[in-house]
């Protein structure tokens, strides 16, 4: 579960990046592809957050 929150947070990230036109062609494919994560990158890191809390849930012992 950590790594997909790993994967989730490096992908708000991009996102974030591609939305302020950082990263040149490859943040128009991505931003075509995924416009809302463009507008929105905070749902990827809110859900990157509630998977990092859920794997600590989880992984109690």
């Amino acid at each position: 579960m950590y790594f997909a929150a790993v994967v989730l947070i490096i992908l708000s990230g991009l996102f974030y990046a591609a939305g302020g036109h950082e990263i040149g062609a490859i943040g128009e494919s991505m931003c075509r592809y995924g416009g809302p994560f463009c507008d929105s990158p905070h749902y990827l890191l809110i859900a990157g957050g509630l998977a990092a809390v859920w794997g600590a849930f989880v992984s109690i012992r």
